[in-house]
């Protein structure tokens, strides 16, 4: 049993169980499950998310972010139908799964190191990396702080190149009164299940302009639109109808989520000393604090003194994709920027299940350390 002093990182049980009423209610019914893929469950979502957006373009569900990442950037293959331009650029930084997606893809990631107050990717560092075989720019969006994208989308303009958003951690997220993930040629989400707008599996989906919503179709589903017809060589990754509808019934509580979640941040704000690194507010930016991370330079010590007081945290990432042994053959450059990062960040407690007693108790302890 769960000590009831322990203050949880996160518990996705707990999480879950106020839509679980409505979600068994629904899928009990067999009215409302009459396809389990690319059903109706699925369009209603997909409407129901770009509303949400505030957006003209289309939401189109795919198995997870991964393959968000992976179809959108297969999709610029068969558009630019150039082999020369083979190059990606994204942040250092960056989760695996984003730099995975790439090479899956079958780009070579190119690394920019990320800006050392928000964690986004520098933009005045990526025109140095642009070269006649850069396709394109990822900006990921890292803890639910947006990149600056309107100086990456220019500089996208400016050298004709895509922009993909790895919207994963940032749903909700705001520059001025615009969401991330419309900014972008792709704006590909994630909903894995600790996510602001999480599945009870895995989950994603692409946003794209109306001109591309067929091709993404088609690539999700075996090349094909039409079943038995298959015109180009697509891949098996729909979102499934049994998580569309969960989806749906999250996405009505997902602004009071992040409600809660900038609530506490901002508890952190005011009660944590100086010793600690806080994440950088900028007055155009809406974060929604997918992680409330910290950095420390007895970053370890740190997390072992707040085990110790029954405090869970976690690290996002303890270590870098370029030094992960399967791309030890991709990267030769260092990344000092990126590896101090890595070595002093942690992230604590922030979820829509933590009390703001909780977070009081957390700064209260963090402060004598």
């Amino acid at each position: 049993m769960l000590n009831k002093k322990i203050i949880e990182f996160e518990n996705l049980s707990k999480l879950n169980y106020k839509f679980n009423k409505t979600f068994i209610k629904r899928i009990s019914n067999s009215k409302n499950i009459k396809s389990y893929i690319l059903g109706k469950n699925l369009n209603i979502f997909e409407k129901n998310f770009a509303l949400y957006l505030q957006t003209n373009k289309k939401v189109i569900g795919v198995a997870n972010g991964t393959d968000a990442l992976t179809i959108s950037l297969k999709s610029i293959q068969n558009k630019i139908k150039n082999e020369n331009k083979n190059e990606i650029i994204v942040a250092a930084n960056s989760y695996y799964a984003s730099i995975l997606s790439i090479i899956n893809a079958g780009y070579k990631p190119i690394l920019v190191e990320p800006n050392f107050h928000s964690y986004n990717i520098n933009e005045d560092l990526i025109e140095n990396k642009i070269t006649k075989k850069t396709a394109g720019i990822m900006a990921v969006h890292m803890y639910g702080k947006s990149c600056n994208l309107n100086k990456i989308y220019s500089i996208c303009k400016k050298y004709r190149i895509s922009l993909i958003e790895d919207c994963a951690q940032s749903h909700g997220a705001k520059i001025g009164k615009k969401f991330t993930g419309t900014f972008g040629d792709y704006g590909c989400f994630s909903f894995y299940p600790t996510k602001h707008l999480g599945c009870l599996g895995d989950g994603g989906a692409i946003l794209v302009n109306k001109k591309d919503e067929i091709n993404i179709k088609k690539m999700r589903n075996y090349g094909s639109i039409l079943r038995y017809k298959n015109d180009i060589l697509g891949v098996n990754s729909r979102l499934d109808e049994i998580q569309s509808i969960f989806l749906n019934i999250k996405l009505k509580s997902l602004d009071k989520i992040i409600k809660k979640k900038r609530l506490l941040a901002n508890l952190y704000f005011e009660r944590l000393k100086s010793d600690y690194i806080l994440p950088i507010i900028e007055k155009d930016k809406f974060d929604v604090y997918y992680t409330f991370n910290i950095r420390h330079p007895r970053r370890d010590k740190l997390k072992k003194y707040l085990f110790k007081n029954n405090i869970m945290t976690d690290i996002h990432y303890p270590l870098p994709a370029y030094k992960q042994k399967a791309l030890k053959n991709f990267f030769t450059e260092k990344y000092q920027i990126s590896d101090e990062i890595h070595k002093t960040i942690l992230s604590l407690p922030i979820s829509f299940n933590n009390t703001e007693n909780q977070i009081k108790k957390i700064c209260n302890i963090m402060n004598k350390f």
